[in-house]
């Protein structure tokens, strides 16, 4: 089936997902929203969310897409239902927290898993629920890293400054002694190597763009919704487009790409 695959995200964080689906699924369609009018979605409230990403939601059925990814772990956590409500029986909804806990489960049992997100993320205690109802022996521990999405926004990492940042969210005393850490924001697989320099030994580091998108090769092959022509288009749009926020895409899609402003919420 030729009709695009639907990603949104608060912001452009999402785009390593994005990024991550043209890798294992070339043959696809993208349509990206990222709703830059209202970032970052970590610190707001849960009904706000909900009513951003429903807006969203219907946009995206309106641009005949065929599944909807819910790339932003706040998102996910908040408005999963409601994205499943309003794109009905025929259209699969993927979000990036579940295909990433089912992938902490079968690596981890009776280990210590720790979680670096959003405060909104870490607030709503999804991970700790969704782990646990799978595995009760997984300990988790959840630490809010609000400072990391903006700061990567603006294409500040790898460097000295970020390091501490990152540094000293990761020495808190509740992420001691883990096997693996889970990077519960699509905008931190850009700091996966800082995340990586601050271990001195080897823990697992999972992040959700290569995860999730085996998930969607998944679902699409089992609802046979696979593209099979070889002639992608790659659609991106924002609710608020700024200069400097168009250059910093590359950071996250790996090249230039145009960004096309919608006043979705203007409608």
């Amino acid at each position: 089936m030729e009709r695009p695959i639907g990603i949104f995200d608060s912001g452009i964080g999402g785009l390593t997902v994005a990024n991550a689906i043209r890798k294992k699924l070339p043959k696809e369609s993208i349509l990206y929203f990222g709703d830059t009018a209202h970032l970052p979605y970590g610190d707001k409230s849960p009904e706000s969310i909900r009513h951003y990403a429903a807006r969203i939601t219907a946009f995206l059925i309106q641009k005949k897409c065929k599944a909807i990814v819910i790339a932003c772990n706040t998102a996910s956590s908040h408005a999963y239902q409601t994205v499943v409500d309003i794109a009905g029986p025929d259209i699969p909804v993927i979000n990036v927290i579940d295909p990433v806990v089912a992938k902490v489960v079968e690596r981890h049992s009776g280990e210590k898993v720790g979680v670096i997100a959003t405060k909104g993320t870490v607030e709503s205690r999804v991970y700790q629920k969704r782990i646990k109802k799978k595995d009760q022996s997984i300990k988790v521990a959840a630490v809010a890293t609000p400072l990391l999405a903006p700061m990567i926004e603006e294409g500040f990492f790898n460097n000295q400054i970020s390091q501490t940042i990152i540094n000293s969210y990761l020495s808190k005393p509740s992420l001691k002694e883990l096997q693996a850490l889970v990077l519960g924001c699509t905008h931190y697989p850009l700091i996966k190597r800082e995340v990586k320099s601050y271990y001195t030994h080897k823990i697992d580091i999972l992040d959700s763009p290569s995860i999730v998108a085996s998930e969607v090769f998944e679902v699409l092959s089992w609802k046979h919704l696979l593209a099979e022509k070889d002639n992608p288009t790659y659609e991106f749009m924002v609710s608020d487009k700024t200069e400097s926020f168009e250059r910093s895409t590359k950071f996250f899609f790996k090249q230039k790409i145009a960004l096309e402003e919608v006043r979705l919420f203007d409608l």
